[in-house]
C-alpha cells in the first residue's frame, strides 16, 4: 500500500470529522475532545496500514535473503560438481567427468536465475523500504501533532469560553443602546422639573392674589374716610385734618412732672 493511499485517505476522514464538527460545533470541550478521539483513531488506523505495509517489506526481505541462500548452496553444488569433474578426468572416466561439469552447468544456470530475480527484487525492496520510511516519518507526525492537540485543549476551550463572553457582552451593550435605561430616567426628570414650575407658578399666583386684597381693603378705608369728611361737611363742620402727632420728649411726659 503506497504512502499516499494510507494518509490521503486518514486525511479525507479527519478533514471530514473537523469541517463536520466545526459546522455544528456548541459545547468547545466536547468539540475538542471529540476532535482528539477522532484523530487518534485515525492515527490507530493509519498504524494499521504502516504495519501491514512493514509486514509485507519483511516478507519480502525474507524472500530475498532466501534467494541469496539458495543462490549460493546452487554455487557450492556447481562447485562441488566441477570438482568432481577434474577428479574423474585426472583418472581417465572421460565420461563421468562430462556428466559431472554439465551438472556443475545446471547448478551455475540456477543460481544465475536466482541473481536475477533478486536483483529485479531489490529494486522493488529498496523502494518498499523507502515509502515505509516515509510512512513512518508521517506518523510520527501525526502523533507530533496529537499531542499538541492535547496540550492546546485547555487553552483553546479557555480562549472559546472567553470569546463567548465577550460576545454575550457585546450583545448586552448592543441592547443597552438600543433601549437606553437612562433615556427613561430623564424622561421623569422632567416631569418632576415640569411639576415643580406648576408649583411654583401656583405659590406665586396665590401671593399675587392676597396682595391684591389686602390693597382693596385699602381702597375701602379711604372711601370711607371720604364719606364721613362728606357728612361733616354737610353738618357744617370743616373736617379736622388728620396728622400724625409727634411723641412726647421724656421731659413733657406727664409722668415725670412732680
Amino acid at each position: 500500500m503506497s504512502k499516499q493511499t494510507i494518509f490521503g485517505r486518514v486525511t479525507q476522514l479527519a478533514k471530514a470529522n473537523i469541517n463536520a464538527m466545526l459546522d455544528s460545533a456548541e459545547d468547545p470541550a466536547k468539540m475538542l475532545d471529540q476532535l482528539i478521539r477522532d484523530y487518534s483513531n485515525n492515527i490507530s488506523e493509519a498504524e494499521q496500514s504502516i504495519a501491514q505495509t512493514i509486514g509485507n517489506l519483511r516478507l519480502m526481505e525474507e524472500d530475498q535473503q532466501e534467494d541469496i541462500r539458495v543462490a549460493r548452496e546452487w554455487g557450492q553444488k556447481a562447485l562441488a560438481a566441477s570438482q568432481r569433474a577434474d577428479q574423474l578426468r585426472s583418472a581417465g572416466d572421460a565420461a563421468e567427468a562430462d556428466r559431472f561439469d554439465n551438472l556443475a552447468k545446471i547448478a551455475l544456470g540456477k543460481q544465475m536465475e536466482l541473481e536475477s530475480q533478486i536483483k529485479t527484487a531489490q529494486a522493488t525492496v529498496d523502494s518498499q523500504r523507502e515509502v515505509t520510511d516515509k510512512l513512518k516519518d508521517g506518523l510520527e507526525q501525526m502523533k507530533a501533532k496529537l499531542t499538541e492537540m492535547k496540550t492546546k485543549r485547555d487553552s483553546l476551550i479557555a480562549r472559546a469560553k472567553t470569546a463567548q463572553a465577550q460576545n454575550q457582552v457585546h450583545e448586552a451593550v448592543k441592547s443597552v443602546n438600543l433601549l437606553d435605561p437612562t433615556s427613561e430616567v430623564s424622561r421623569f426628570e422632567e416631569k418632576v422639573r415640569r411639576e415643580e414650575a406648576k408649583a411654583r407658578g401656583a405659590a406665586e399666583l396665590a401671593s399675587s392674589s392676597l396682595d391684591a386684597q389686602f390693597e382693596s381693603l385699602d381702597d375701602l378705608g379711604s372711601d370711607l374716610e371720604l364719606q364721613r369728611r362728606l357728612a361733616e361737611l354737610k353738618q357744617g363742620h370743616v373736617p379736622a385734618i388728620s396728622v400724625p402727632q409727634p411723641s412726647p420728649s421724656p421731659s413733657e411726659d406727664p409722668s415725670t412732672v412732680s
